[in-house]
């Protein structure tokens, strides 16, 4: 698709410039990449049954004054006026390509509350270059908004066109999480859970992501607490429904990533529609709510699916991870490790 073409006489040769991005894109909801694919594929249309849903409230104050907002009002005594919505999804990442003179000026815009580690290349360029040399691995910082890089022809009154690759991945590959490093149980009362699925687990805890998380049943809306502080970096909760057809549901999970002070990342998946109650960006304390349990996405019935990740330089990688009192007995006929 060529976005911006223009053409001129001989001493300005035609300049063709178009882009496209490439994105690494797990298969599993708790990824940054889901909303990523959606957002920056705006001209393809939606399957209606994908649709991410939104509430909309309508009430007057004691003073009469007329609201609308997307959470619903404390205040029982209120009359509520509660209309559903389709939302839009989540654009985490942005890339703009500008132009300055002869130059074509490339720009990121992370709207993550945290790391995120971006690869830029070209693609099928000709009589092109770039400053800093393409390929060039990026480093964003939360809600950063930077040049990143300076596109001219090498030979001005040569022709020249180019296209603009770009693969995101959240967190900065550099983390170390201590041997001896024991996290917050997620939930208040631990006998309330049970441990459907953990590390390796046969039915869906098969790939590099997803390798060492664990699966906590427990029953729906009871509140989710950080495992560790850290801070949050991006928030989904406008999904609703689940089931086991991975085309319509296996990226339709509620969740909420969180960065720690070493670079890992946890992931906190599978929560109840519009519950969370962090936003991007802030600080959390181990033990603080996030949310609470629900059953959306590629599931079947409430539970918690936690994970603790990292970049590793190409992909986001499930790591083993220990709770401070271990966690309670597998569930019978829960999926066994795989072998």
């Amino acid at each position: 698709m060529c976005w911006n073409c223009t053409s001129a006489d001989i001493d300005q040769p035609v300049f063709e410039f178009w882009m496209s991005k490439t994105l690494l894109i797990p298969d599993r909801p708790w990824s940054i990449m889901r909303p990523l694919l959606q957002a920056l594929l705006l001209a393809c249309a939606l399957l209606p049954g994908l649709a991410l849903a939104k509430r909309i409230y309508q009430y007057r104050d004691a003073s009469g004054v007329l609201h609308f907002t997307d959470k619903r009002p404390e205040d029982p005594s209120l009359k509520v006026k509660e209309t559903k919505v389709q939302a839009d999804p989540t654009q985490w990442l942005e890339m703009l390509v500008t132009e300055s003179g002869a130059e074509r000026v490339v720009t990121m815009i992370s709207r993550v509350g945290g790391s995120m580690m971006v690869t830029l290349s070209f693609k099928d360029q000709e009589n092109m270059q770039s400053d800093p040399p393409l390929p060039a691995v990026i480093a964003l910082g939360a809600y950063e908004n930077r040049q990143v890089a300076r596109i001219q022809q090498a030979d001005p009154y040569k022709p020249g066109h180019f296209g603009i690759h770009y693969a995101a991945v959240p967190g900065r590959p550099v983390a170390i999480q201590r041997s001896d490093f024991r996290y917050h149980y997620p939930f208040a009362d631990r006998s309330q859970t049970i441990l459907g699925q953990g590390f390796n687990g046969s039915f869906s805890h098969t790939d590099v992501q997803s390798r060492y998380a664990v699966d906590l049943g427990v029953a729906e809306g009871t509140p989710v607490l950080a495992a560790r502080g850290g801070r949050v970096m991006l928030v989904e909760e406008d999904f609703e429904g689940a089931g086991l057809d991975r085309k319509r549901y296996g990226e339709r999970a509620n969740s909420v990533r969180i960065e720690h002070e070493d670079g890992t990342m946890a992931v906190y998946a599978h929560l109840e529609f519009e519950s969370v109650v962090v936003s991007g960006g802030q600080r959390v304390n181990a033990g603080q709510m996030l949310g609470r349990a629900g059953n959306t996405g590629f599931s079947t019935g409430p539970h918690l699916h936690f994970a603790v990740q990292i970049n590793d330089g190409q992909d986001l990688r499930a790591i083993p991870f220990e709770f401070e009192d271990g966690l309670p007995p597998l569930a019978a006929g829960a999926p066994r490790p795989a072998n």
